[in-house]
């Protein structure tokens, strides 16, 4: 049965911004706040954790890209996102730095 076309998008850039959103910047979330978190606990288990709750965290991310309305607004909130976690990152490897 296909899908109704009243909910597909008919936009190009529309349907090119959930997909590189759901692809890229799923991802670029997803690894960042694992390596923000691997920063502050014990970053052997948490990057090990990565691999398979990182996986989990991508495709829920990438799901979201495709149910919201407009796919710049996911990249904006996913490019915030990321970027507060880069933040995090940058306080992370100056208070708590990795011998």
């Amino acid at each position: 049965m296909p899908a109704n076309r009243k909910y597909l998008t008919t936009s190009w850039t529309q349907r090119f911004a959930k997909i590189t959103a759901g692809f890229a910047g799923g991802y670029l979330v997803a690894t960042s706040f694992f390596i923000a978190l691997s920063f502050w606990v014990n970053h052997v288990n948490v990057l090990m954790t990565l691999l398979y709750a990182g996986f989990i965290l991508w495709a829920f991310l990438m799901v979201f890209a495709f149910l919201a309305k407009n796919g710049w607004k996911v990249w904006g909130l996913y490019l915030l996102i990321t970027l507060v976690f880069s933040i995090i990152i940058y306080l992370g490897r100056t208070y708590h730095p990795i011998s």
